[in-house]
């Protein structure tokens, strides 16, 4: 082909290729594709409008350049939040990597206590949908378990706990890359207790734990509460805590453990990456420092690829994985667990110290769920809802909230960390807030310096034309306050 000919080809395509990311973009814009929405396959949309793969593939990769769209492993193409910058990445300051007495009690039971009048739109608390769970088929399956293990489901079930559930849980765990023996699985009653349990057994009072930071405040509460320090490390909003921050504070303070949440950590959403795992469980264990992993909300990937854990990477029994099913299943079922590693003698310990056992009839209804009540097509069905209400939610922050607001995208779960400008006091805008019927939770109460000021969390589990109102609202109080 002679050179102009091939340009005047080049040409066409290039056309082609425009035309189609027109069309599509024009229906975006038209709000035919919401943000959060799936787009067309390749090959549909190829179908759609009598164009090769290679031409919607070239439209698709230029929408992506756009911000338009994202491509989401094993999923597809989907419409992207038009929304603010995602929060600055931390500034690490040596003289803040220090060790802390945790003072946010107050503000936490404050938050808590409002969190549960019903009237209020619910943005504070990380609380799941209800209208997503599967509340029928699992009263059911907790009837049936009941009358068929009459005698058991009547019984304390010491640790290690229920059979059937470390069984399901050992399977599970296979798709996080960690394989676990079912006598590694100690159940617990939810897993803010696994995390308890957990620093119960390596810490003594006085002894420090580095957090991430922004830190889930009820963690800072569990390290007041048993009179420890909290060593705050700073996050990155997409890869999570600072490795090298870690380094330099346990090289200057005697760290004895460290809390992290690896998969969509909460606050920030954010997912450390796998060699990111690996460096630190290695940092840690060359210190025979524990690592207290949180994979809490690992199942709630907005990708159908499910993330591994840490704990893949423990060769030394210095990993403690903790998770439950009250994100994902049923928050009021109080049924979690945890893998102690080494520390599995003194975990089943501190387990029958605290409340002897979990509860039998929920611990057979959730193993039952998980074999036979088609959990991998819940969660098939929950990912793509959550994703597409945290889009939504990104993207009326970004319409609503003053300019120079920043918002996360996490990659998994349904909180959003948004960042105002300095000028924004959230502890008044939740004031203002809860005098509005809505709740939101206050950046300060994630630290135990009482640091940011000016951010504020968001649960996106609900989206209705009220949300997106009192979003609205949230976003007047806020732009008010620039006088």
């Amino acid at each position: 082909m002679a050179r102009t000919e091939q340009a005047a080809a080049e040409a066409g395509r290039a056309t082609l290729y425009e035309q189609v990311a027109a069309r599509i973009a024009g229906l975006i814009e038209q709000g035919t594709f919401a943000p959060g929405s799936r787009i067309p396959s390749v090959r549909a949309l190829a179908r759609q409008m009598e164009v090769s793969v290679s031409t919607v593939l070239e439209a698709y990769g230029y929408l992506e350049d756009q911000g338009m769209i994202e491509a989401r492993p094993q999923s597809g193409y989907y419409v992207k939040a038009r929304v603010p910058s995602p929060p600055a990445a931390p500034r690490i300051e040596r003289r803040m990597l220090s060790p802390t007495t945790v003072t946010t009690r107050d503000l936490s039971v404050m938050v808590m206590r409002d969190t549960i009048l019903m009237k209020h739109v619910p943005l504070g608390a990380a609380i799941p949908n209800p209208e997503l769970l599967p509340a029928e088929k699992l009263s059911r399956m907790l009837s049936a378990e009941a009358r068929r293990h009459r005698t058991e489901s009547l019984s304390y079930d010491f640790p290690p706990g229920c059979k059937p559930l470390r069984v399901q849980i050992a399977r599970r765990m296979l798709t996080a890359g960690c394989a676990l023996d079912l006598d590694e699985i100690v159940t617990t009653s939810g897993c803010l207790e696994a995390v308890n349990l957990a620093l119960r057994a390596i810490c003594r009072p006085g002894d420090i734990v580095a957090v991430e930071s922004p830190c889930y405040y009820n963690f800072l509460q569990a390290i007041e509460a048993m009179g420890l320090r909290a060593l705050e490390i700073p996050s990155h909003p997409v890869h999570g805590m600072s490795l090298d921050a870690l380094r330099y504070a346990i090289d200057h303070h005697p760290v004895r453990a460290c809390l992290v949440v690896t998969n969509f950590s909460n606050p920030l959403g954010c997912l450390m990456p796998d060699d990111h795992k690996r460096e630190l469980v290695e940092i840690l264990g060359a210190r025979d420092i524990p690592l207290i992993e949180d994979d809490l909300v690992g199942d709630l990937s907005h990708s159908q690829h499910r993330p591994t854990v840490a704990k893949n990477y423990d060769r030394k029994g210095l990993v403690l994985l903790c998770s439950s099913f009250s994100k994902t299943l049923a928050p009021g079922y109080r049924v979690g667990w945890i893998a102690p590693g080494r520390f599995q003698e003194e975990v089943e310990r501190q387990k029958a110290m605290a409340n002897v056992a979990t509860a039998m009839p929920t611990q057979l209804a959730i193993a039952e769920f998980l074999a036979n009540g088609g959990y991998d097509h819940h969660l098939r069905t929950v990912r793509r809802v959550y994703a597409r209400q945290a889009s939504l939610m990104a993207d009326a922050v970004g319409r609503h909230f003053p300019e120079g607001t920043r918002v996360s995208s996490p990659a998994g779960g349904y909180v959003l960390w948004v960042e105002c400008p300095e000028y924004v006091d959230v502890l008044k805008l939740y004031g203002l807030a809860i005098g509005a019927g809505i709740t939101i939770c206050p950046g300060p109460i994630f630290s135990a310096r009482g640091k940011y000021g000016n951010c504020i969390r968001l649960n996106a589990a609900f989206w209705s034309p009220r949300v997106e109102q009192a979003v609205e609202i949230l976003g007047g109080f806020a732009t008010e306050m620039r006088g």
